[in-house]
């Protein structure tokens, strides 16, 4: 590795999802304003308002939409115009 390109101010900072009020701890030099106290200790805070906890794609409730019914619907709605060509 190339010696002085990397940052060297890493630190354990707590995520926390705002939906879902849960907390990683992972290092990161990312800058915070908040603070938590956590077991008598002291660390930034940084929050988020979509993660992994809580994004539907990962939680497993993602909404799909049904494509047969949307071309049905159209089919219904149209078929008096298409039937005149």
């Amino acid at each position: 590795m190339k010696k002085g390109i990397h940052p060297k101010n890493y630190r354990i900072v707590v995520f926390q999802d705002i939906a879902s009020k849960k907390k990683i701890f992972c290092k990161s030099t990312v800058e915070t304003k908040n603070v938590i106290k956590i077991k008598n200790k002291v660390y930034p805070l940084y929050k988020m308002e979509v993660s992994s906890l809580s994004h539907p794609t990962y939680i497993g409730k993602l909404k799909y939409i049904n494509k047969a019914g949307r071309i049905e619907k159209f089919n219904s709605r149209y078929s008096s115009y298409l039937k005149k060509r």
